[in-house]
């Protein structure tokens, strides 16, 4: 049979001891002598006494728990991101409760609500592909529950938010490309839901300004970051007249599509057409033809700033000024291969 817990009253009973004098001694208070503290505490390892979380929490108004949203955990950006939001966490005795949203946003807006249910001391989400507003989480601060969002960020000046500056990776990309004889450069952007593909588009944009490129609208098209919407984008690029020698996809994922199917389509990687992208994920070193170059947006650390941010706002509970837009700085990263 499983021996229940013991409780404060318990070993104040078997020592004879008010529950207050149990309770002081367990917490170090000055008041109690050390012979009784000593008694106490010797009491309590014997009947493995644990302190009662949920009480505490009560107490102190604290669930001492983190809700983390994110589009899914397959993907390896998120992943690495996620040992970030765990690794500050825990150095604050925060306990992560994870829920996916899969990019739908029906799903995002259970998984807020079973966590408000849940009393979660905050939130940190990077935002689902088909969010095209952000009430649900707006609805939080009746609850006093603060939400930090990290790379796939809200466009609300008033939103709490970790990023890195992709307009001026992409600006880095174009110069790359043009530094190795290409003019001709397509653009597989992402869902307009998204902020960062408009910031990416207008790195494009301003990096063929900049060499003076015209801008081909041919160019230039869109996918839902799904397999089959990539290798739709793809085609519309090679059926234009004059192709593309060179493609910036909007991340790793949408270029490892977009390069299967060119190779299916019978087009020389990186010799017929380069690709690059964003995201820098290093399942990309495995292969035989990544994209040549990519984005470093560094998740862990976008996560890390986005849970001290977070913690932030929980400990001043409305009080003080916390900055509310952390932006980092991303790196055009070559492939040595």
């Amino acid at each position: 049979m499983d021996q229940k817990p013991a409780t404060i009253k318990e070993i104040a009973r078997r020592l004879n001891v008010s529950v207050s004098t149990v309770s002081r001694a367990l917490h170090n208070h000055p008041s109690i002598g050390l012979r009784t503290k000593a008694q106490v505490q010797t009491m309590a390892r014997e009947m493995h006494y644990e302190p009662n979380q949920a009480a505490i929490s009560f107490k102190q108004g604290k669930t001492m728990t983190l809700g983390v949203i994110l589009p899914n955990l397959g993907e390896q950006f998120f992943s690495m991101a996620i040992n970030g939001i765990e690794d500050v966490a825990t150095q604050n005795n925060y306990t992560v409760l994870i829920g996916q949203s899969h990019d739908d946003l029906q799903r995002e807006m259970q998984i807020v609500d079973t966590m408000r249910r849940h009393r979660v001391d905050g939130i940190i989400v990077s935002l689902a592909k088909t969010s095209d507003n952000c009430d649900h989480f707006d609805q939080l601060k009746k609850y006093q529950i603060p939400v930090v969002f990290f790379d796939r960020v809200p466009a609300d000046p008033e939103a709490y938010t970790v990023s890195c500056n992709l307009e001026n990776s992409s600006v880095e990309l174009v110069d790359w490309l043009v530094s190795k004889g290409h003019s001709r450069i397509g653009f597989i952007k992402g869902p307009g839901t998204l902020i960062h593909s408009e910031q990416r588009l207008i790195g494009y944009f301003e990096g063929l300004k900049k060499h003076n490129i015209k801008a081909d609208p041919s160019l230039v098209v869109s996918s839902d970051l799904s397999k089959k919407k990539t290798e739709d984008a793809l085609e519309k690029l090679l059926i234009v007249k004059h192709r593309p020698t060179a493609i910036i996809a909007f991340n790793d994922y949408v270029a490892l599509d977009a390069i299967r199917h060119a190779r299916q389509l019978g087009i020389r990687i990186n010799t017929d057409i380069s690709f690059v992208s964003y995201a820098n994920l290093p399942m990309t070193s495995y292969m035989d033809e990544p994209p040549i170059a990519s984005v470093e947006q560094f998740p862990y650390q976008q996560a890390e700033f986005a849970t001290n941010m977070l913690l932030q706002l929980i400990q001043a509970k409305g009080k003080g000024e916390i900055e509310k837009k952390i932006v980092l700085e991303s790196k055009v990263v070559m492939n040595q291969k």
